[in-house]
């Protein structure tokens, strides 16, 4: 069955759609049909890609913070949601030094109380946890992390996405065995694409000083990491949402990354970004003393998400980064974002 035809109609609950991926998951479902309740504490950027492509009048969106329990069983007891996605979180590992209790409230406490809303209400009949590659105990291995590697993020935001993978293994195990519902963990790596203006993130960087016309300054450009299309990540958890609720044997952790040739070093991201976008796009490398720990070579191992669903990567590396440079002329130049965002999305998913 076509991915867009199974959400049609369907009650989701999208925590974190106000950010970056959520703005993106967001549009898909709603275009999909899906009634879409979105629960997110808002973007305090001076621009917003939610904001930005109108999805606030096309779905019900609600302002909260994932730590507010009381706030969060009441959205479960009205909208009674029977799929759940929750992608809310502090996501910027630079930020969790400067707030290391907001982020392990935001990422820990947000996830047990999305899971006692679950737990509570009895209407949602499969849920996913989005996490993150950094979940894993980084030994700088040349190969990929499996799924059954061991969990011990190091820095506070990943070590917070550590504890949330067992906070709903536990939860799974003590209150869900014999539950109708499905609940799974995704672990995805870094993602581009149109629309991110996160701090601290190398693509939104690269951007941020072409419209001030300055160099791109590269922490680490020897660094080498996982990088993907954001449409890539969000068809596997709409994947992973689907499957287990139609089989709940599906339910599981997984991981979700691009291929070997995708794994690159940031300085070869850059080179790309620089081609793609053309006249005065350089960069140069300037290391910053003091600054926190950042891990040199990170690689998921994706088997598993590949032979349970036959999935595998639609655009590559280069692609990805064209799409990127895309969206970001056409918002540059005063276009419809939303139909840009349309036209990459039917691209990416075809028939699917």
């Amino acid at each position: 069955m076509d991915l867009r035809e199974f959400y049609k109609g369907k009650r989701v609950l999208l925590t974190g759609h106000t950010g970056f991926k959520g703005a993106w998951l967001s549009r898909i479902l709603i275009d999909a049909g899906a009634d879409v309740i979105g629960y997110s504490r808002g973007s305090k950027k001076a621009v917003s890609l939610f904001e930005l492509s109108g999805e606030k009048d096309e779905m019900t969106h609600i302002v909260g913070d994932v730590r507010d329990l009381e706030k969060l069983m009441s959205v479960f007891s009205e909208y009674k949601p029977e799929l759940v996605i929750h992608m809310a979180a502090q996501p910027i590992v630079r930020d969790s030094y400067l707030d290391p209790v907001y982020t392990y409230e935001t990422n820990v406490l947000g996830t047990v109380n999305i899971l006692e809303c679950i737990r509570k209400s009895g209407c949602v009949r499969s849920f996913l946890n989005v996490t993150t590659d950094k979940v894993y105990r980084n030994n700088e291995w040349e190969w990929g992390y499996r799924e059954n590697e061991e969990l011990d993020g190091y820095d506070p935001y990943s070590n917070s996405k550590s504890c949330s993978e067992l906070v709903t293994h536990t939860y799974k195990r003590s209150f869900f065995s014999d539950a109708d519902v499905a609940i799974s963990t995704a672990r995805a790596g870094n993602v581009i694409g149109g629309g991110d203006f996160a701090n601290d993130r190398i693509i939104p960087d690269c951007i941020r000083a072409m419209i001030k016309n300055e160099k791109i300054i590269v922490r680490n450009p020897y660094s080498t990491r996982p990088y993907q299309h954001v449409l890539e990540p969000l068809s596997v958890y709409l994947t992973i949402v689907k499957r287990q609720f139609e089989d709940r044997s599906f339910a599981g952790s997984y991981n979700v990354g691009p291929d070997e040739c995708d794994c690159v070093t940031t300085g070869a991201l850059v080179d790309l970004f620089c081609q793609k976008w053309g006249e005065g796009a350089v960069w140069t490398a300037q290391s910053q003393d003091g600054a926190p720990h950042e891990a040199n070579f990170l690689k998921l191992d994706c088997s598993k998400i590949k032979k349970t669903f036959g999935w595998k990567p639609t655009w590559h590396i280069d692609t990805a980064i064209e799409k990127t440079v895309g969206w970001s002329k056409a918002w540059l130049g005063g276009e419809n974002v939303t139909e840009v965002m349309q036209k990459q999305i039917n691209e990416f998913f075809g028939d699917r």
